[in-house]
């Protein structure tokens, strides 16, 4: 099932840009009064998100998309279904998924077999030269004889940015349960702060002005909401659903629309070309 909202304005000079596969992790744990969210607050010179709260993510790479690492969990076909694309896009996007987890927070979802996750301090200095882009992730992957674990990814939600914007992207979000025993940091050059919060503080912290969220951040963190744990949002159904905001012409720079934009819109959030 596909909920897509389309649009034909382009950028300010005519021409829509290319569209990135990316993927971003929804990071979550069991706090003390239901579940948290671990969130980025970017530095504001980013050229895309800035100063913008989010969730740990980024571009998908070719060398990404390599098929002789290690694998458990679901399999790459699987994925496809999941995402509507061919194998080598799947796997791209759930390597992707974990590369960027595992540089932005110290998060890994990959083991030395399919039983557990890695104790992740023991490669810290992996991480700093996947960040320096010294090492590839396929090749950090066999040299140090790690399986993907898939098993701990769940598809939830794909959105690609509208076309007006000079930096586009077919984001596909993952929700993740934190592996025992691993913890979620701050050290990437990305963020400024990182944190865990319930989603419902996140959005209050939005809606008080004290953080800013793009729609698509917004409306996972609304999905997130209506789940007291983290187990329960792991074995929900979840179709995931592909939105491609649409910015509506004849009201100027006016509204994004998307599923749930007047929510959106009616609480202050403000868009990229409005702040």
């Amino acid at each position: 099932m596909t909920n897509e909202i389309k649009t034909d304005l382009k950028s300010s000079d005519g021409i829509a840009a290319p569209i990135t596969d990316a993927a971003s992790v929804i990071l979550v744990r069991d706090g003390l009064n239901g579940i948290e969210v671990f969130l980025q607050h970017r530095v504001k010179g980013m050229a895309f998100a800035g100063g913008m709260t989010v969730f740990p993510g980024g571009r998908a790479d070719s060398a990404d998309s390599s098929p002789d690492i290690g694998w458990s969990g679901p399999s790459i076909e699987w994925w496809g279904e999941q995402w509507g694309t061919d194998p080598a896009t799947s796997r791209m996007l759930v390597l992707a998924a974990v590369r960027e987890t595992f540089e932005e927070c110290g998060v890994l979802f990959a083991g030395l077999s399919a039983d557990a996750a890695v104790n992740t301090p023991s490669h810290t200095a992996s991480r700093e030269l996947l960040e320096r882009h010294e090492l590839s992730f396929s090749d950090y992957l066999r040299r140090d004889n790690l399986i993907v674990l898939s098993g701990l990814l769940k598809p939830w939600s794909n959105w690609i940015t509208p076309s007006v914007e000079p930096r586009r992207y077919n984001t596909r979000f993952f929700v993740a349960a934190l592996p025992d025993g691993q913890i979620a940091d701050d050290a990437t050059s990305e963020a400024d702060a990182a944190e865990w919060m319930s989603p419902s503080d996140a959005i209050r912290s939005w809606r008080n002005g004290t953080s800013m969220l793009l729609p698509p951040t917004w409306s996972q963190l609304q999905s997130l909401c209506p789940f007291e744990s983290v187990s329960a949002l792991m074995r929900s159904d979840r179709i995931v659903d592909t939105v491609m905001p649409e910015v509506v012409q004849d009201i100027g720079s006016g509204p994004l629309l998307f599923p749930d934009s007047e929510l959106y819109i009616n609480a202050g959030g403000r868009l990229p070309w409005q702040t």
